[in-house]
């Protein structure tokens, strides 16, 4: 009879914890999921942040698209996700955003390398300072936990991206501008379209892996991101220049549209399912956008060449 109460305690513990349980797996993704849809649409506006009948700094939009991108990674409600190992880094089980943000700063990067080396720079004269080390800070490990943290280099980057906006501000002028070559902008299409080429062969392979399909997913998603408002900042540092050719201003706007369509795709589980079969190829919408994206970039750089 003593044993009564904890078999019947025992009885309701039972079936409380399976509902527990049960709710976990159906609330905890729903949660993630709908997180990161909120958390993937980027409060900044190119255009309202610097309309076309306000002056510029030559730099300056394209900086400050970066660092918008680069703090809402960093400040968002779970921050900074590839270094988290314990919850939702890479190769985890909520490893979706972890992925996204890898794919972000790899377009960050390779963005940031183009400014310095190319964009601001003419033939002999130095680096950018400010420049050098923002490209460095970024290229810190992005899963690196301390010693120093991934979280902490890439706010360096940010600070010296600031720096480098002041430069150009300051009189005299200590901040390279960009040069508004052709030439240079060229490179930078390039870098970005081999990344969306890099993108579509990821997206296009078959993968025995099902784990893989939604990390090539969500990664290629991160490239479509960042290139989605830095095409914005290239189109407002470049305005005046493309007055006289309104067929770049279009294929600007069209291949922001294709970038901007594809970072905001978020089914709640990625299939990749057959051309003939009942279930979406997500993967392959996907690949879509960024193909439309790369060969319009193609046509960019034609025009540019002329």
């Amino acid at each position: 009879m003593a044993n009564e109460p904890s078999a019947a305690r025992g009885n309701i513990l039972l079936p409380v914890t399976a509902i527990v349980l049960v709710l976990c797996v159906l609330v905890v993704p729903l949660l993630l999921h709908f997180g990161q849809k909120r958390h993937d649409v980027l409060p900044f506006d190119v255009y309202a942040r610097f309309p076309s009948d306000q002056p510029i700094v030559s730099g300056e939009v394209f900086a400050a698209t970066t660092i918008a991108i680069m703090s809402h990674e960093l400040n968002g409600f779970t921050g900074w996700r590839p270094n988290d190992f314990v919850l939702w880094g890479p190769r985890l089980w909520a490893d979706n955003n972890a992925n996204r943000q890898l794919g972000i700063l790899q377009a960050v990067r390779e963005s940031v390398r183009v400014l310095k080396d190319h964009l601001t720079k003419v033939s002999s004269n130095e680096f950018d300072r400010n420049l050098v080390d923002a490209d460095s800070d970024f290229r810190n490990d992005p899963e690196r936990l301390w010693l120093p943290s991934a979280e902490g280099k890439f706010r360096a980057g940010i600070k010296h991206l600031q720096a480098y906006i002041d430069g150009l501000k300051s009189d005299p002028q200590t901040s390279r501008p960009i040069n508004q070559r052709n030439i240079e902008l060229i490179r930078l299409f390039q870098t970005w379209s081999d990344m969306l080429g890099d993108a579509h062969a990821n997206l296009y392979r078959a993968r025995e892996n099902w784990w893989q399909t939604d990390d090539d997913f969500y990664h290629a998603q991160g490239f479509a991101h960042a290139m989605h408002y830095l095409v914005q900042a290239v189109g407002r540092e470049y305005q005046h220049e493309f007055e006289t050719k309104p067929i770049i201003r279009t294929l600007f706007d069209e291949v922001a549209v294709a970038l901007g369509r594809a970072a905001v795709i978020k089914p709640l589980v990625v299939l990749n399912g057959r051309p003939a079969g009942l279930f979406a190829n997500h993967r392959r919408n996907l690949d879509a956008y960024i193909t439309e994206a790369r060969q319009k970039m193609y046509s960019i750089r034609e025009e540019l060449e002329k």
